[in-house]
């Protein structure tokens, strides 16, 4: 990560517990049942993931920062750690759900333990006693951030296999009739720099900052919506090989693919599984819960291309970072009701979209050292990035700058599609 402003101990304790609000919020509607299921490698329980943020503050600032610190199970430092080879070895992670013991409340009182040294911590900061360590703590709130997105998104694929539709939490749901037609934005182009260059955190795969050169191209207005895909189903879009990357077009006959994720057909209408329960499938909400395949296969039927990274970073560097956010507590995408002309619209917020950049190290970049340098680099392979946050996203997280990433066949994430061509 890269941190070039200062914080004061108090604020950073402010942040801290903020962050750790956050997460309680979201599990508050959660019965004791749900917190422990794991509906596929991919995804994680809820206690695992409320135990593993707190095992990174104990074991990458606690345990380094206070010699007298006392852990309350010394066996936490192996089940709840994810993937740190550099502090030891890790619990098998497709089997995090059959793990039943420590129970809820045992996770919960972790917690607690956790946070009260914590604030010891940040008080003995204060008054000077000693420096705390900044940049750790500042990543370590980010990566809570980043599992409260996961609890979001693993929780509804949980939940999505109840023939029951359970509702996590009700959530208003806006009736747009109709959304504006799609148009398109010029990008700049030419030499260009990209990445994250100036105050504040970032994590170190946004850096360093560099130039590109652009071609000539536009992006779209608006995001992709739930009636314009149901125009590629209707005209055989899965069911037409010459769409279809290889890899994809095999995915879709291994899985038997034909509508997004969470979506059903019930007396001939679509439906989809949301955090509020079974819903009509809305026209005019941005589609989501699609895989890169089904993005790029969608982007070929519309004559179009989905962006790079790049083309997208060059117009998102303009654009107010507003969106629908986890803290609207939609849970879903919302309709674009109104679209201001000078520039694209929902370019953060409601879908992560993809883009056909693969993730890969920015020109001259560094691996940091230790654990920390463990947390981006090493994924950098089979994988394509996503620019934007979704509506499962802490609006304090993201930016302009942001680059996520997803294997192609990923769809339990919000992902969805934001056209672009030459």
């Amino acid at each position: 990560m890269t941190s070039t402003a200062t914080i004061p101990a108090s604020g950073l304790a402010a942040q801290f517990r903020a962050v750790r609000r956050a997460s309680e919020w979201l599990a508050a509607p959660l019965a004791i049942e749900d917190y422990v299921p794991q509906s596929m490698p991919d995804a994680s329980p809820v206690k695992w993931h409320l135990a593993h943020t707190t095992w990174f503050f104990e074991t990458l600032v606690l345990k380094t920062s206070k010699p007298d610190y006392q852990t309350i199970n010394p066996a936490f430092e192996y089940l709840f750690n994810s993937y740190y080879n550099t502090i030891g070895p890790q619990y098998f992670r497709p089997h995090r759900g059959l793990v039943t013991r420590p129970t809820v409340a045992e996770v919960r009182e972790y917690r607690t333990h956790v946070d009260r040294e914590m604030d010891e911590l940040f008080r003995r900061a204060e008054t000077g006693e000693m420096t705390l360590p900044e940049d750790v703590i500042t990543i370590g709130c980010h990566h809570e951030q980043q599992h409260q997105e996961l609890i979001v998104t693993d929780l509804k694929h949980l939940l999505s296999f109840n023939p029951l539709h359970p509702v996590y939490r009700e959530a208003e749901r806006p009736q747009v009739p109709s959304v504006p037609p799609l148009a398109w934005f010029e990008g700049p182009h030419g030499v260009i720099e990209i990445g994250h260059g100036g105050n504040g955190f970032a994590y170190d795969n946004e850096t360093p900052r560099h130039k590109v050169y652009l071609r000539p191209f536009q992006l779209a207005s608006r995001l992709i919506t739930c009636g314009e895909y149901q125009a590629f189903m209707d005209d055989a879009g899965y069911r037409r090989p010459e769409l279809w990357l290889s890899d994809g077009w095999a995915t879709v006959q291994a899985e038997q693919w034909s509508a997004p994720l969470y979506w059903q057909r019930v007396d001939g209408q679509w439906f989809q599984y949301t955090l509020s329960g079974m819903r009509v499938v809305e026209d005019t909400e941005p589609v989501c819960h699609l895989s890169y395949y089904e993005a790029d296969a969608y982007a070929r039927w519309a004559g179009a291309r989905l962006p790079t990274e790049f083309e997208w970073e060059a117009i998102a560097a303009n654009v107010p970072m507003d969106g629908n956010f986890v803290e609207e507590a939609h849970f879903h995408t919302i309709p674009l009701s109104e679209h201001a002309a000078d520039s694209p619209a929902q370019l953060f917020g409601d879908v992560w979209e993809w883009t056909q950049s693969g993730y890969a190290t920015y020109p001259g970049y560094r691996q940091p050292e230790g654990a920390v340098g463990e947390y981006n680099a090493k994924f950098m392979c089979n994988q394509l990035v996503l620019r934007g946050g979704s509506c499962a996203t802490p609006g304090s997280h993201i930016r302009g700058t942001y680059r996520n990433f997803f294997p192609p066949h990923a769809r339990w994430q919000f992902s969805g599609i934001r056209l672009a061509k030459d």
